[in-house]
């Protein structure tokens, strides 16, 4: 009992000791200082961050068959996204970056006066929390938006049908969205960490991750290590969970977890395979 104790009393400390990420931080804030405080950081970070999640998952795509031990794992196995289905959604992607994204990020660089970057940084168990709980804040902000946008006929049609064009989903259909989804998105992704009081890391470190569980909840794969495995009891949905509302559209609107969607009564835990 006192091993476990001082185990826990152990884990403790180092969670939440600032030092562990104080190298980290001084090295980018000493190093890279112009670059952080710039308005422009965060989109590019999130933007390329993107792209650059989206290739493995792409790369397993194109390969197809070639890749027999990847498949197995293809929650719609004999639904794979064709090249013009993969070039519409870049080409959507591309073109909201250009007429929105850029511009917004132009008018930000040009208005908003470069952040301040804080001597101390975060400590882990901050982090990490701070993360979980930006991903939280935004389950729920989204799922009432994406409710809402499927249940008022007017909403789907005008703003989210675009997004429902492919029932097997995949990387690239991640951001294949209207601009006004894509600026709500960014806007709560943006807002959230500013309403928590998140530190500039921890901020940083949810867009990344937000980006990367995004695009994995559409890749439409179920690996053995994707992150719905790394939580218990099935409260983390991930690409199984995300499949099934693509096929069945008044089910499963949470972009992560799945406490809403039980909640409320719209959780469907159903895995179609084809």
């Amino acid at each position: 009992m006192e091993l476990a104790r001082s185990c826990v009393d152990v884990w403790i400390r180092s969670f939440g000791n600032c030092s562990l990420l104080q190298p980290l931080w001084d090295s980018l804030r000493l190093n890279y200082k112009d670059y952080l405080r710039s308005p422009l950081f965060p989109v590019a970070l999130t933007v390329s961050s993107y792209f650059v999640f989206c290739l493995p998952f792409l790369a397993c795509d194109i390969m197809g068959d070639k890749w027999v031990w990847i498949q197995q794992f293809k929650i719609q196995p004999s639904r794979r996204p064709t090249a013009s289905s993969m070039l519409h959604c870049a080409s959507v992607t591309l073109y909201n970056h250009m007429f929105l994204v850029l511009p917004a990020s132009v008018a930000q660089w040009v208005w908003r006066p470069p952040v301040d970057l804080p001597d101390q940084a975060p400590s882990l168990l901050d982090l990490l929390s701070g993360v979980l709980g930006n991903l939280l804040l935004f389950d729920f902000q989204y799922y009432i938006w994406h409710l809402l946008h499927h249940k008022i006929r007017w909403l789907y049609v005008t703003f989210h049908a675009i997004h429902h064009q492919y029932s097997s989903p995949f990387a690239l259909a991640t951001q294949c969205l209207s601009g006004w989804e894509l600026i709500t998105v960014g806007f709560w992704t943006t807002l959230n960490p500013i309403i928590l009081k998140s530190h500039l890391l921890t901020t940083w470190a949810f867009m990344v991750f937000h980006v990367y569980v995004s695009i994995e909840d559409h890749c439409g794969y179920d690996f053995p290590w994707s992150t719905t495995h790394l939580f218990p009891c099935g409260i983390y949905g991930g690409a199984s969970k995300h499949d099934v509302h693509h096929q069945k559209p008044n089910t499963n609107f949470a972009p992560h977890f799945s406490h809403w969607d039980i909640v409320f009564g719209t959780h469907s835990g159903i895995i179609l395979k084809s």
